[in-house]
């Protein structure tokens, strides 16, 4: 079964699901209802097909001339990594006085919550939806090509957009932090990271961050990785575990901040010289860490002007002259703060 080319943009019909499952249109109203005596083999075949060429029911149809609401569908991972609430923050601020409202799907990082977010907003006919993260299920990803609205993908600019795309590239970010490590002296380097494999881009850093040691003739010296979220006990438990197994590290380089302060903390109230005899690194640049005894170092994920660029996309703003398939690169910039050595 085939899916409509890319370049119609056109929003699917009780027709197309018809057609690819050999139903009448009628019976096809009556499955995805869940209304009428239909028999489960054509209940099957209409589910399937619909499913397989991204077919969203129209919760709105004959309800509004525009068959649009203003509605902004954002899609996040989490609202308690502090990373998101900044996205929000400039995704908000931009679409203030376009008529465009956000509404906000939260998927825990798994994909068929996500796939089950876009559903839900999808069949209420959005104008246009924003979500975090390049990497999808096939029928998320078929929802989104056949939707017929503006889709833009953010935080991640490495792999293949739907529509548009505003992000950073993660693997970029990781190699060069490896190379303001390695030019700082450090040479046997770990690396605590959390939500991996599900948080794709943490996964993209660390990959980067392993060719720039790679670069240099260096290997990750320890690694270790937690399923959940991130937290500031977090990663005071994984540094103290790390540095019990392997006591001669000189660098410890974390997948976020939030976990990094916590490393931080620890060694300080053990009295580690820091940055001499360990230095330290975390990503994303939360003002949290203004907080802190010292500055934890970071390199900062462009998260608010992210979420502006996102909806300016969405709100029919451009950049390029282009209408549609925008990608739109930002550039992160190492913060060394004082827990990497200087010269």
């Amino acid at each position: 079964m085939s899916l409509p080319p890319k370049e119609s943009r056109r929003p699917l019909t009780l027709r197309d699901v018809s057609e690819a499952s050999g139903v009448s249109e009628m019976t096809v109203s009556r499955v995805l209802r869940n209304r009428g005596d239909v028999s489960e083999a054509t209940r099957e075949k209409v589910l399937l097909a619909a499913k397989t060429l991204g077919y969203v029911p129209n919760k709105i149809a004959g309800a509004l001339a525009s068959q649009r609401v203003n509605l902004v569908g954002v899609v996040i991972p989490s609202l308690s990594n502090l990373v998101f609430p900044e996205v929000l923050s400039g995704i908000s601020a931009e679409l203030e006085d376009t008529g465009l409202q956000p509404v906000v799907g939260v998927t825990n990082y798994l994909p068929e919550k996500e796939e089950a977010v876009l559903y839900e907003m999808l069949s209420w006919r959005p104008s246009g939806i924003i979500l975090a993260g390049l990497e999808h299920t096939e029928a998320a990803r078929a929802m989104m090509v056949n939707s017929g609205i503006p889709i833009v993908e953010i935080m991640d600019v490495d792999g293949a957009g739907v529509d548009s795309v505003v992000g950073i590239s993660h693997r970029r970010a990781g190699r060069q932090m490896a190379e303001a490590i390695i030019a700082a002296g450090y040479r046997k380097i770990g690396f605590l990271g959390t939500k991996m494999p599900l948080d794709h881009r943490a996964r993209k850093r660390l990959e980067g961050f392993e060719e720039g040691l790679a670069a240099a003739g260096l290997t990750i010296a320890d690694k270790d990785f937690y399923s959940g979220g991130s937290a500031l006990k977090k990663g005071r438990e994984m540094t103290e575990a790390m540095l019990a197994r392997t006591p001669d590290l000189d660098f410890i380089y974390y997948s976020n901040d939030m976990i990094g302060a916590g490393g931080l903390l620890y060694c300080l109230e053990q009295g580690i010289d820091v940055p001499g005899r360990l230095g330290l690194a975390g990503f994303n640049g939360v003002e949290l860490l203004q907080g802190l005894p010292r500055r934890l170092a970071t390199m900062d994920s462009c998260r608010r002007e992210i979420g502006r660029k996102a909806a300016e996309i969405i709100a029919g703003r451009p950049h390029q002259g282009l209408i549609g398939g925008e990608v739109i690169e930002l550039e992160p910039i190492i913060e060394l703060g004082d827990t990497i050595r200087t010269a």
